[in-house]
């Protein structure tokens, strides 16, 4: 295994030197850039695969490997860390690098600067791949920067917009923000533990047994993670830089709202050993996400153009994913970001259609109903839901309590099942009925048995923890239990009502006028 990650770790390097090719080599070029591009990423992926196969089914210990071959030590820095969250989310990065590859090929095909876009394009699919494999944080920090550079770059490839320019300068100040609060945390994780090598450093933070044991440096570590991770994943109020980026390419909206974004989330999940020992920065990152995901659903529903939409359902999906790892979920959280970067590269990918699926769906949509049936119909299909994951996890002995986080999660998962579950409630026949209890217990079961396998590849190498204890969560979960229903059966009835909030909607139109400030700031800069 140690040769195959060695192959994928010059994979990576082979990308990441594409930054050497001039972009008027790369253009008068294009067909050998952009067939070597997708060859990298292809080898990458396969090996990726292969390499995961092999680690899941050995059940062996974390791997590393150096490129000096030395023993860990601070001074040597280029090294790689190999478990199971990276190998999920090494082949993640890497099939939908390709998938991306694939498309861009006919997408820009006959555009001058096409040459330029390739370059870059496999510049910043090496970057993540190399922050997922990173054995050491100065590693991690540099790909960190060098993939919001690439970023920076794709989003740059049309020069001529002044949108474009505006939405990337947004995006390169708040990411330099979120290196600011990564390099403080990273300085004070080498005074605290004096050493920058993962598994060395997840190992001493395994020795902090007790609260008592905690110092504020540990509570400083986390808070600044956290914030690392909220502007990278676009958190409240560091969010407004994703839904401005429709000025570029949309195989670059594909990559960034399926990869580049979780980069936050994963910084969660590989920095959890850590994060445990500060309980403070997970409440309060469980309540930036619970709020995000409200937030910026609530603007989805109100926004016109299906790019802009998809922006704002990719930070709603980063807030619940956030709320996940805020509750010490992160097997539930890594599940929630290969579903959602599949499901958001497809969209994407897709949004072309949408004018005819639109049409399609409007000339099969049933006649209204009445606003009082819609809340009949969402109780049946709420119930139906509970009846349904119950029933799973009773004869497959899934325990959610015993989860971290299982209440609020297993009462999120029915919230969201309740909502396909209404559409066959509202056909108002018994078969209806049965159809929605048999779709949502094979929702579960599937769910159920993503979630299991998930984490049995994170955390049976041991560097992905097993998350902190329910009872610290109680209020939110009570809040959680009480607002959040009440919230999606407003949404469920709203259409239906003849009082359709009109001044809410037309404030979540306009994002609730957030990225006013950012945009008047931004545009004497730019």
């Amino acid at each position: 295994m140690d040769t195959l990650l060695a192959l994928v770790v010059l994979s990576v390097v082979c990308l990441l030197a594409l930054v050497c090719v001039p972009s008027r080599a790369a253009n008068a070029g294009v067909r050998t850039v952009r067939a070597g591009v997708t060859l990298l990423v292809s080898i990458e992926l396969m090996l990726g695969a292969t390499l995961a196969v092999a680690y899941v089914t050995t059940s062996g210990p974390a791997l590393w490997w150096s490129m000096s071959g030395q023993s860990l030590s601070v001074g040597n820095v280029i090294e790689f860390y190999y478990d199971g969250a990276t190998a999920l989310m090494l082949v993640l990065v890497s099939f939908v690098g390709f998938v991306v590859c694939r498309y861009s090929i006919r997408y820009l095909d006959g555009e001058l600067g096409q040459g330029r876009y390739f370059r870059w394009l496999g510049f910043t699919i090496g970057a993540v791949s190399l922050m997922v494999m990173a054995g050491n944080l100065l590693l991690f920090l540099g790909a960190w920067i060098l993939t919001s550079l690439g970023l920076h770059q794709l989003l740059l490839q049309y020069p001529e917009r002044t949108a474009a320019h505006r939405a990337a300068w947004t995006k390169f100040a708040i990411s330099r923000v979120g290196d600011a609060f990564l390099i403080l945390a990273f300085v004070l994780i080498y005074q605290a533990f004096g050493t920058l090598q993962l598994p060395t450093l997840f190992a001493s933070a395994a020795e902090v047994t007790s609260p008592g044991e905690t110092t504020p440096a540990h509570a400083a570590i986390g808070w600044l993670l956290v914030m690392g991770a909220a502007t990278k994943s676009a958190q409240f109020p560091f969010h407004i830089w994703l839904p401005d980026t429709m000025e570029t390419p949309t195989p670059v909206s594909a990559l960034m709202h399926a990869g580049i974004v979780n980069a936050g989330g994963y910084l969660i999940i590989r920095m959890s050993p850590l994060l445990e020992l500060a309980p403070s920065a997970l409440v309060a990152l469980a309540l930036l996400g619970a709020f995000t995901a409200c937030f910026a659903g609530l603007i989805m529903m109100t926004q016109p153009a299906v790019k802009r939409g998809l922006a704002y359902s990719t930070i709603a999906q980063m807030g619940f994913m956030m709320l996940q790892c805020g509750l010490g979920a992160y097997s539930a959280a890594m599940l929630h970001i290969l579903a959602h970067s599949l499901y958001k590269a497809h969209a994407f990918l897709g949004s072309g259609s949408v004018v005819s699926q639109a049409r399609a769906v409007a000339c099969s949509a049933s006649p209204e109903v009445k606003w009082t049936a819609a809340i009949a119909y969402f109780i049946g299909a709420m119930t139906t839901a509970l009846l349904s994951f119950s029933a799973v996890a009773y004869v497959t002995g899934f325990d959610a309590i015993s989860k971290p986080g299982g209440l609020v999660l297993a009462l999120l998962l029915c919230l969201a099942l309740s909502t396909w579950g209404w559409r066959l409630w509202a056909l108002g026949t018994s078969r209806g009925v049965l159809a929605s209890f048999l779709s949502l217990t094979l929702l579960c079961m599937l769910y159920v048995g993503s979630y299991l396998a998930v984490q049995h590849v994170i955390e049976h190498s041991g560097s992905v923890v097993a998350g902190t204890p329910e009872a610290q969560f109680l209020p939110l979960a009570i809040a959680i239990a009480i607002l959040l229903p009440l919230a999606l059966l407003s949404l469920l009835v709203w259409p239906f009502h003849p009082i359709r909030l009109e001044a809410i909607r037309v404030h979540a139109l306009n994002g609730f006028y957030v990225d006013a400030v950012y945009r008047r700031f931004f545009s004497n800069l730019v």
